[in-house]
């Protein structure tokens, strides 16, 4: 488990894009993690996305998988970002939306290794809002040195 606090130190992310406000668990023999995001009302793209049915947008829902995704990859490789260093997003693949997600929703964010090679990850995830598929695809990422 990890609360907020622990996951501000291992991601560089911020309010309003750090997407991930829990992890209930992780496994690293099994490579697998389980996170939730707290969908509310107060999310900033909810004012135009869309004003008289708010949903959560699609790419966001991705980007808190990947995130869920960059924790389990700390925690399975035993490193932590260092600040010239970035864990990128490169790649989706068979993303598919099941349900919309709304304020007032828990989006469950599971997340498995699928393949790892030179630090380019390759992850199957899901999401879900009380054990219903919203969103599924595999997902790519690499961590690499910025200057």
């Amino acid at each position: 488990m990890m609360d907020i606090h622990q996951i501000l130190t291992k991601l560089p992310h911020r309010y309003p894009f750090l997407l991930v406000d829990r992890v209930l668990d992780i496994d690293v023999q099994a490579k697998t993690i389980r996170a939730i995001k707290n969908v509310t009302i107060n999310e900033p793209f909810f004012t135009g996305h869309f004003p008289n049915r708010p949903v959560m947008p699609g790419v966001l829902i991705l980007e808190a998988m990947a995130q869920a995704c960059a924790l389990l990859t700390f925690e399975v490789e035993q490193v932590s970002l260092q600040s010239n260093q970035v864990f990128y997003f490169v790649g989706i693949d068979g993303a598919r939306f099941k349900r919309p997600v709304e304020p007032g929703d828990q989006l469950v964010l599971h997340g498995t290794i699928e393949r790892a090679r030179a630090l380019l990850y390759r992850f199957n995830c899901k999401a879900t809002v009380d054990d219903e598929v919203a969103c599924e695809a595999a997902v790519m990422c690499t961590m690499r040195e910025v200057g």
